[in-house]
């Protein structure tokens, strides 16, 4: 009996550390290609240069900057939401506060641009020397992005407060000071570094807002910094050095967070029933301001999309298309959605083994190569990639069903840590609850999907759509893969702003924004079920 139960675990085993093999092979072999082309390893002789040093302080800085700006700016409004559930529209904020974390980037930086760039609806009012590009056009972007996240991950940890804790304050008469101190600031400072800390890593990694908004050497990260030395000057050795100062950074930070556990984001409960202080007068009044207040600063830059539409001629109507494109981004993330979530379930194989097993390292380990393409420069691993198939296979790189193949390949390995992030609590739930039984009965892999699927169903959807949306919107991979054979609605934005044809981009990034609304329509529908 027991060689039978292990023989079980030890094919599910396999076929976990098969898709972990999936999983890393991709940076492996980027890197190989990019050793191997340039005959040397990275150039270490830039260490010193005052160039990289200067591009290393400047990611830093904005990470650093950003993290800041959007847990602060986020504390107030996931306390407003928190006091004053019967704030109009809460619920559908908190949907938009999803659309805003997964939004396209190329979305975002249109609407920016509409809003605050040279000719934008607020220029005349910010003045002269107002200038969207450099430090203040990525932080306002990172704001954008990042603060919603915040919200819903801050809200979550105030929701955890018991009962029992404002019932004690209430009893004490404690005031609005003490509650703080005493009661939320003990539930949120052990999270507050690790949601700081993951919106660090996000930020350092950024890729189309820099390229987007930096406006010159001045303000380049790593990552832009990366796509320079291989786009423009082709220096493998330099472009080497800056992937492995990225990846030793980014990696440490985030190996760190995975030890001390994942950001909880998504499950928030945002019913009336718990018990908490409900203030009256002005501190209400304040609550509703900052609400409305965060509402209105999220939905400009979309409402900035709008009046380009109107510009639009019906020729250009007529001139543009945008079927292809459409059904393109659609096919490409509805391949990359499926693949990302049957990935992750494979994945979870072997760390639930080890959890159940309490093998801590291991499990943190394989949490860490499962997740690594978070950390992992993208642009590094599609160029390198690219170099490979140009080396080993001549004249297949620029082929349609390879760049399709190799496109679809990436895309899968950058979502996957967000299809774990979804599915891994419910399917450790079901550990807790029935590893030994499914154990006992000698359940087969097959058998056991069959029994799993009814508890993590409705996780699964959610994580399906969470990664079609992310999958629509790539860039990074695109621009390295892409040809004009086959175009998705990011790039097909990114073409029109390039040449200035601002009223056809926002049409577009309309599109696109209406699509993932949709998504995430059905995502929250699906979660709440």
């Amino acid at each position: 009996m027991l060689s039978q139960r292990s023989a079980g675990r030890t094919r599910r085993h396999y076929l976990g550390y098969l898709a972990l093999a999936f999983i890393i092979a991709p940076t492996v072999l980027a890197f190989a290609a990019l050793t191997g082309f340039a005959r040397q390893g990275p150039d270490w002789a830039l260490l010193g240069d005052p160039y990289l040093l200067g591009v290393l302080g400047f990611s830093l800085k904005q990470a650093a900057l950003s993290a800041l700006l959007s847990v602060l700016l986020a504390l107030p409004v996931a306390r407003a939401l928190y006091y004053v559930p019967q704030l109009w529209g809460q619920r559908l904020f908190l949907s938009f506060c999803l659309l805003c974390f997964v939004l396209p980037t190329l979305v975002l930086i249109t609407g920016l641009v509409a809003l605050l760039g040279r000719s934008g609806w607020l220029t005349p009012l910010l003045g002269e020397d107002w200038n969207l590009y450099g430090l203040h056009g990525i932080l306002l972007a990172h704001v954008f992005l990042n603060m919603p996240f915040a919200v819903r991950a801050l809200l979550q940890q105030l929701h955890s407060i018991p009962d029992t804790s404002w019932r004690l304050a209430a009893q004490l008469k404690l005031s609005g000071w003490q509650r703080w101190r005493y009661v939320e600031w003990p539930v949120l400072q052990g999270h507050l570094p690790l949601l700081s800390g993951f919106i660090f890593v996000l930020c350092f990694n950024s890729f189309a807002v820099v390229l987007a908004l930096g406006g010159g050497p001045q303000a380049t990260t790593l990552e832009v910094a990366i796509y320079q030395a291989l786009k423009y000057d082709f220096n493998i050795g330099e472009a080497l050095l800056l992937a492995w100062v990225q990846f030793a950074i980014a990696g440490g930070l985030f190996l760190l967070m995975v030890r001390l556990g994942a950001v909880q984001w998504l499950s928030i409960d945002t019913a009336s029933g718990y018990y908490r202080p409900r203030p009256m007068g002005w501190r209400r009044a304040v609550h509703g301001l900052v609400y409305g207040l965060s509402v209105l600063l999220l939905a400009l830059p979309l409402l900035a999309l709008l009046p380009g539409l109107f510009k639009l001629e019906a020729s250009i109507w007529q001139r543009m298309q945008l079927l292809a494109p459409l059904l393109t981004t659609l096919t490409l993330g509805l391949a990359c959605a499926v693949l990302g979530l049957v990935f992750a379930y494979c994945l979870l194989l072997p760390l639930r083994y080890a959890r159940w097993q309490q093998q801590l390292r291991r499990q943190w380990l394989l949490e860490w190569l499962a997740t690594h393409a978070l950390v992992a420069p993208a642009m590094v691993l599609s160029v390198g990639l690219y170099i490979l198939v140009l080396l080993t296979l001549p004249g297949k790189a620029d082929e349609l069903s390879w760049s399709v193949s190799l496109v679809l390949l990436l895309n899968v390995v950058v979502i996957i840590p967000f299809a774990l992030q979804q599915v891994r609590p419910r399917l450790l739930q079901f550990d807790d609850q029935y590893e030994r039984l499914c154990g006992v009965l000698k359940l087969s892999l097959w058998q056991r999907l069959r029994v799993e699927w009814p508890w993590w169903r409705h996780s699964a959807i959610s994580a399906f759509c969470l990664l079609l949306v992310l999958a629509m919107g790539d860039v990074t991979v695109f621009s390295i893969f892409g040809t004009q054979d086959w175009m998705t609605l990011p790039w097909l934005i990114y073409s029109y702003a390039g040449t200035y044809r601002m009223a056809e981009a926002s049409l577009t990034a309309v599109v696109l924004l209406l699509l993932c609304a949709l998504i995430v329509f059905l995502f929250e529908r699906g979660r709440r079920a």
